[in-house]
This record gives structure tokens, sequence and C-alpha cells, in this order.
């Protein structure tokens, strides 16, 4: 993924990702809700993931998915956290963060309209219980990462720049309306 900058900031109701959305060929965005989920000690839960048929070729990213039914993005967030980590005792808190991106996994291409929620949790085992067939050929497992750790990472963490997200969150606080994130295209 290239970077390009930070977008200013737009409000959630504001922003349509349809330039980024007409960039993609014209491919439907994928409605998507992820969690900044961070413990006590203000560690941020990742996810390490792979291409399915190559395990070298992995990254780190938030939990969260794409919406079903006709769930809301809140309603999501926490079912994907759920089936992906068991971790069900959170406060979810606002969103953070909008991104729009593309990228190839399992042989497609995912255009995806991703909003990042902050939730808090005092739980810090996790157990994937609900995790479909492609996420159990793809996922690695889980890590608690500080923001130091983060920041001094070699590996891949998707978004890109999510060290400085989580130190400016830690120092500052969730933004007053949520930040929209350069598009991300691999």
């Amino acid at each position: 993924m290239v970077p390009s900058g930070d977008a200013p900031s737009v409000p959630v109701e504001d922003a349509t990702g349809a330039d980024a959305a007409s960039a993609m060929s014209g491919r439907p965005l994928r409605k998507v809700a992820r969690v900044v989920l961070l413990d006590g000690r203000d560690r941020i839960l990742l996810l390490h993931g792979h291409e399915p048929g190559d395990p070298a070729d992995d990254w780190w990213f938030t939990p969260g998915g794409g919406l079903e039914g006709d769930e809301t993005r809140e309603q999501a967030a926490l079912r994907e956290l759920a089936e992906e980590t068991g971790i069900t005792d959170v406060e979810l808190g606002p969103v953070l963060w909008r991104r729009v991106c593309s990228f190839p996994f399992a042989g497609e291409r995912w255009d995806q309209d991703e909003w990042y929620y902050l939730a808090r949790t005092a739980q810090t085992a996790t157990r994937a219980t609900g995790l479909t067939e492609l996420e159990r050929r793809s996922v690695a497992g889980a890590r608690w990462w500080t923001c130091r750790e983060l920041a001094r990472a070699h590996e891949t963490v998707y978004p890109t720049r999510l060290a400085e997200l989580l130190r400016t969150l830690l120092d500052e606080g969730p933004p007053s309306t949520p930040q929209t994130l350069d598009t991300e295209i691999v």
C-alpha cells in the first residue's frame, strides 16, 4: 500500500468514498467495521494474517470485517471482534478513522470502506472461535502490541500508519470527528 499524505478530516456522514471507488474501476465498496482494541495497559490487539497459500506473505491488522445483512457498523464491529478474538467484554467507543482501501487477497481484489472504532477491554485472553473457512486458512494468531513495539516493528501493518495513529490517539484522545485516512491501494 502506498499512502500519499493525509486527507483532511471529514465527518463520517460527509465522506462517501466516491472518488476512491471510481478510481477502483467502479467496483462497489465492501462496508467494513474494524476495532482498535486497547487493553488496560494501552496495548493494541492485532491479528496476524497471511495469504492463504503463502504464509510468508504476511501482515498484521486490526480485528474486523464486512457487514452482514442489515446490521449496523457497530453491530458488525462487535460481532467480528467476538468471532475473531473471543473478546466480548468491550466498551465500544467512537469512530476514530475512515479508510478506503483496495488489495489482492485469496485470488480476488477487495475494495473496502473501513470504519475504525475505538474499544476498550480488560479481557486480554484471545480465542478465535467464529472464523470463516477463509479466515481459518489465513489468520495465524493475535498479539497485543505496545505503541513502542508497533513503532519499531519491521513487519507489515495495516493501516500503514497505525503506529503514528495510535501514538496520537494515546497522547491526544479520540478525534472530535473521524479522521479520513489516505486511500491505500496495493
